[in-house]
């Protein structure tokens, strides 16, 4: 399953919003520096899928604040 998520880095919370069936909107505390934000993003997927986060992969948008990933079952 291939999901959109608009990431908002250095956010004051950390939340997870549904937009749509596949578009997820996701604001962390990290900052978009060294792979430290995409780190946590897979963190905060794995939890709200409750799978490993071996089991989802960064397709498109590593450097952008849009990213595409796809969740294996």
């Amino acid at each position: 399953m291939l999901i959109k998520v608009k990431c908002h880095p250095s956010s004051k919370k950390e939340i997870i919003n549904k937009k749509d069936e596949d578009a997820f909107e996701v604001f962390l505390k990290e900052k978009p520096e060294r792979g430290e934000a995409n780190k946590r993003i897979f963190e905060i997927l794995a939890k709200y899928f409750n799978i490993s986060s071996k089991k989802i992969k960064l397709i498109k948008g590593a450097r952008s604040p849009s990213k595409i990933f796809e969740i294996y079952d």
